[in-house]
């Protein structure tokens, strides 16, 4: 068995907006984040995936929760809430698009998967959730089978 393992931040800017990149392989606004690489750790990871995805630096403030879709699917995501520390919006391969929304005014397609651990993390809770994951991931949406 392989587990697929994914980490994802939730970013706030001053006004308390959230940045989204909008995926170059679908018409998706997501969360910066993606698979974590062979060697890695899952805090190294985030900070690589946004960098790569958004141009920014970026400082782990807390892990919001680890979601899974057991025993439906052998994936788990890390989801960090994280501050920008340095860098600029740049686009990437993977997004054609990096932009900071009003929590209540998120793109209609705002990937669900995203919308649901953006909510959670703006629950600013003190203990780490552990989830079971709810309706299709993103890899799922991304290959059109949500």
């Amino acid at each position: 068995m392989k587990v697929t393992v994914g980490v994802f931040a939730t970013i706030l800017d001053a006004a308390g907006q959230v940045l989204l990149v909008h995926r170059t392989d679908c018409d998706w606004w997501c969360q910066p984040g993606g698979g974590m690489e062979s060697g890695e750790t899952p805090w190294d990871g985030v900070i690589r995936e946004v960098r790569e995805e958004t141009g920014f630096e970026v400082a782990i403030e807390r892990l919001v929760g680890v979601y899974s879709w057991a025993p439906r699917k052998d994936e788990i995501i890390f989801s960090f809430v994280c501050r920008i520390t340095g860098g600029a919006p740049a686009t990437s391969e993977e997004s054609d698009d990096v932009r900071f929304f009003a929590p209540d005014e998120l793109p209609a397609n705002t990937c669900p998967e995203h919308v649901h651990r953006l909510q959670d993390a703006l629950l600013a809770q003190a203990q780490t959730l552990l989830k079971a994951a709810q309706g299709p991931s993103s890899r799922e949406v991304a290959r059109g089978r949500a």
